[in-house]
């Protein structure tokens, strides 16, 4: 779990190319954890959230980045993460998006990244 989320955070700004699903869902899982243990610290500290809203900003691009490279996987452009602004209808959409299986095949964004693991 640990080397998809350090995978994640290695490439940082990379908005081109494709993820796969693990990539994705053991980052989402590890920011998950990550921040359910900084809102406890931040509880007992009595620092107001500061302490997830630091990791917060310092993971939105690499999620923004793994998110939209998830969708290129599935055939998709990167401007359907807009669809989650649609209220519940949109998250669950892509939700939907993030679960589906990968293009078996190279698409427009690259070749398919469990061929290349």
């Amino acid at each position: 779990m640990i080397n998809w989320y350090l995978t994640v955070l290695k490439r940082y700004a990379e908005f081109s190319g494709r993820s796969r699903r693990s990539e994705y869902w053991y980052f989402a899982l590890g920011s998950f954890i990550a921040a359910i243990v900084l809102n406890l610290l931040d509880l007992m500290l009595g620092s107001f959230g500061i302490l997830t809203l630091l990791y917060s900003l310092l993971v939105l691009v690499p999620g923004l980045a793994v998110s939209i490279r998830r969708l290129h996987d599935t055939s998709r452009s990167g401007w359907w993460l807009l669809i989650s602004l649609i209220p519940l209808i949109g998250a669950i959409v892509l939700i939907i998006f993030m679960v589906q299986e990968g293009d078996p095949n190279e698409n427009q964004y690259g070749p398919n990244p469990k061929l290349e693991a």
